[in-house]
């Protein structure tokens, strides 16, 4: 059997919105056309709206009630953690990985970690750090600007900016050459180009952006204006209501709100950053097809959480609205290319782990090992079946639920503090969950999280 090749693109802290195909305020030209040629998952969940914990999700099909890991700490897989890279690899797979996974901590050299990078099963490995860590940790990336003489640069702006105002809006003082998502792409690119292993490849580009801070280098950081962003929500203050102690009602306590001027200036910037993400896309697209395999390889593109930008007064993630749960979720294979239908949208809850399933599917292989994830194969044959009832997220002892009706959020003594109705109110303005008229609706989606929560227990 012929096996496609897999281009596995991947953001880091990309809203569900910030697409030409979703949200219509970001020009994606390539995305879009990724989606045109495949189905887009208009209700696709992180497992967790941060990054360690969804990461590593992903990389084992596990929830954080699985694994333990609940929020951003210092944690590495074991290695002999199953994943569906190994799989992958062991169908006949040479597999490849260039950017952030954060599957082990962020200190140190990252390249003495290839080898631990392999047992995850990744051959050829060229991984950065996020923005942050990037000020500190070692790289080929960091090395490389080591030799230019940009990483002090670096770092005392990253200095500056954390000691002053986080979310300022500059450029990057390394330049568009030397970005850190340029850096993703070119090598990514130059590794496709070079590519003559007999077996096919599996290639994971894995941008450290559009994550914050908003640095986008010209001529991107000018190319959108502010005035032009769609305007951030701004819902009636959560401590009005009556409501448990909850994570999302301490942290608009603690912070001083984003005006609704600073967010669109965020917002701006941030644009930028996914249309220079998307053009690098385009570049690793077009090496392909000068390969000749473009119409024959399989193309995944997601984020492994979303971005506030100002919704709310808030910045960064680490809540269960939908700036920081909803993620872009994009499937395109050699059959959807055929079927010439564009515009194929599934409005089912999905969730981010379903990847790796999916993936080992269009691989021929298959997983035996326990996991949560779900192959999305049936919804890319027909895009309105229904892949889940529900969809989940957990963070800090938390947990969300999303059907195509409810959203629920309970805090960690299993309190609900937060129910959208999705179809009536999208922007998630009306907090439902004080109103006694919904209350057998609470009780039926509490009822749906404990059910969700036995069928994922960890099986030994």
């Amino acid at each position: 059997m012929l096996r496609p090749n897999i281009l596995f693109l991947m953001t880091d802290q990309l809203r569900w919105d910030a697409l030409g195909c979703s949200g219509g305020w970001v020009n994606t030209p390539n995305l879009d056309q990724i989606a045109k040629e495949g189905v887009r998952f208009a209700n696709c969940v992180t497992t967790s709206p941060v990054c360690i914990p969804a990461r590593l999700s992903l990389a084992t099909g596990l929830y954080p009630h699985n694994t333990g890991i609940w929020n951003n700490m210092n944690h590495t897989m074991p290695v002999d953690t199953p994943t569906w890279m190994q799989v992958i690899r062991s169908v006949g797979y040479r597999t490849s990985l260039f950017g952030k996974t954060h599957l082990h901590p962020h200190h140190g050299d990252l390249r003495d970690r290839e080898g631990l990078m392999n047992s995850y099963g990744l051959d050829d490995v060229n991984e950065i750090g996020g923005p942050r860590a990037s000020a500190r940790v070692l790289s080929h990336m960091t090395a490389d600007w080591q030799q230019k003489g940009v990483w002090k640069e670096y770092q005392a702006d990253y200095a500056e900016r954390f000691s002053n105002c986080p979310h300022v809006v500059r450029p990057s003082v390394v330049g568009l050459d030397n970005y850190a998502d340029v850096y993703v792409g070119q090598q990514a690119k130059k590794y496709l180009a070079d590519y003559q292993y007999q077996q096919p490849w599996f290639c994971w580009v894995s941008f450290g952006g559009p994550h914050e801070p908003w640095d986008t280098p010209e001529p991107y950081a000018s190319m959108y204006k502010p005035e032009d962003m769609p305007p951030a929500i701004q819902p009636p203050k959560m401590d009005n209501l009556s409501l448990p102690t909850n994570e999302l009602q301490k942290k608009i306590q603690r912070n001083t709100p984003i005006s609704a001027e600073e967010a669109q200036r965020l917002r701006a910037d941030y644009a930028g950053n996914i249309k220079l993400i998307d053009d690098q896309i385009g570049q690793i697209l077009e090496t392909i097809r000068l390969r000749g395999e473009l119409e024959s390889t399989v193309i995944v593109f997601v984020s492994d959480h979303g971005e506030m930008n100002g919704d709310f007064g808030l910045i960064y993630k680490s809540n269960f609205l939908n700036g920081a749960v909803r993620v872009p979720l994009i499937v395109r294979t050699p059959k959807t290319v055929e079927q010439k239908t564009s515009q194929r949208v599934n409005h089912s809850p999905v969730e981010w782990i379903d990847i790796g399933p999916t993936l080992v599917e269009l691989a021929g292989g298959s997983i035996n090992y326990h996991q949560n994830g779900k192959s999305l194969m049936t919804s890319l044959s027909n895009p309105d079946v229904e892949h889940r009832s529900t969809a989940i997220s957990e963070l800090d002892g938390e947990i969300m639920l999303l059907d195509q009706e409810w959203k629920i959020v309970l805090n960690k003594n299993g309190e609900p503090y937060l129910l959208f109705d999705v179809q009536k109110d999208p922007n998630e303005i009306n907090n439902l969950v004080v109103n006694r008229e919904h209350r057998n609706i609470v009780i039926h989606l509490r009822l749906k999280i404990l059910e969700r929560l036995m069928s994922a227990r960890t099986k030994r």
